[in-house]
């Protein structure tokens, strides 16, 4: 198995996301999130993104470019701040959580303590159960541990580290935990999500800009697979070593139904997002060419919302 510590570190420091870079990832103004033929015209479902948990990503910020595109197919984005409780849940049909921390400063010790209470992560599953349908994505530390509380309130473990792949990284940047999923290594699940509506909408070609790694529940699909070459580290911490684990059988997109509800977990956040990094402006997420990462966007909306069966 080979080591990806100093790969990890190298990667994290080059784009930007180093404790003392994080300012340097903003959302990409001239990014194209307009949509040729919107999936709803007359209806509008209503889609909560949370900005109530510390959340790295908001609708204003860095997901952006995430909420103008669903807006653009014809959702209302509606910005959630108010804790989760069966009463303010009951307004929304899709709720969106990304990268939740338990803390405001990424870089504090208090971050990875978790975003959610007890009452919080029981409430959303009851929710999805009745029919409520959630779109959650934690990636690299702090993220999973942050949320790893409502991970397993819903079946899912997270693995709350970095995970890399050597064999399948991303050749443009060299990184081991930018992971390509391409038609080369068939990485790619078969799910409604990633067949979409028609050949057009088909998905092909993925990268996951540094994320985690998930275990879904049974009956769960694994639309992003990891390859058994796929590496799991976890940081040290006072009191902890940091450890290498292979991730094999391990997942970075997951789809299942739970009770009426939907649900789909990532492992990354980057990919749905449309971002500039570090000093050189790299550009990663839905605005990086020659990727279906747009398209993956709409597809997973339109899976939870119920356009793709």
């Amino acid at each position: 198995m080979k080591s990806l510590t100093y790969r990890v570190l190298a990667v994290l420091l080059v784009i930007g996301l180093s404790i003392a870079g994080l300012a340097q990832q903003v959302a990409d103004p001239d990014f194209d999130a307009k949509v040729a033929k919107p999936a709803y015209s007359k209806k509008h479902p209503k889609i909560a993104i949370d900005e109530a948990h510390n959340n790295f990503h908001t609708a204003s910020g860095r997901y952006k470019p995430f909420a103008d595109l669903i807006t653009n197919d014809g959702y209302r984005v509606i910005e959630n701040k108010q804790k989760f409780t069966k009463e303010t849940l009951k307004e929304f049909d899709v709720l969106v959580i990304s990268n939740a921390l338990g803390a405001p400063a990424m870089g504090s010790a208090e971050a990875s303590n978790s975003a959610f209470d007890v009452e919080e992560c029981d409430a959303v599953h009851a929710w999805v159960r009745r029919g409520g349908r959630l779109l959650l994505i934690a990636d690299h530390a702090p993220m999973g541990a942050a949320n790893e509380k409502m991970g397993l309130r819903l079946g899912v473990d997270m693995s709350k580290g970095y995970t890399g792949d050597p064999e399948n990284k991303d050749a443009e940047t060299g990184s081991d935990t930018f992971i390509r999923y391409d038609p080369d290594n068939k990485l790619i699940g078969d799910h409604a999500i990633t067949r979409g509506r028609n050949a057009g909408e088909k998905i092909s070609r993925i990268i996951a800009f540094t994320g985690q790694s998930l275990k879904g529940p049974p009956g769960s699909v694994a639309f992003m697979k990891l390859a058994d070459t796929a590496v799991d580290v976890t940081p040290a911490r006072p009191g902890f070593e940091q450890k290498q684990v292979s991730a094999a059988g391990r997942a970075q997109g997951i789809a299942f139904k739970l009770g009426k509800g939907r649900v789909v977990v990532l492992a990354e956040a980057g990919m749905l997002s449309a971002q500039l990094a570090g000093p050189r402006k790299m550009k990663f997420g839905m605005n990086r060419a020659g990727l279906d990462n747009r398209q993956l966007a709409l597809n997973i909306m339109h899976w939870l919302s119920g356009l793709l069966k």
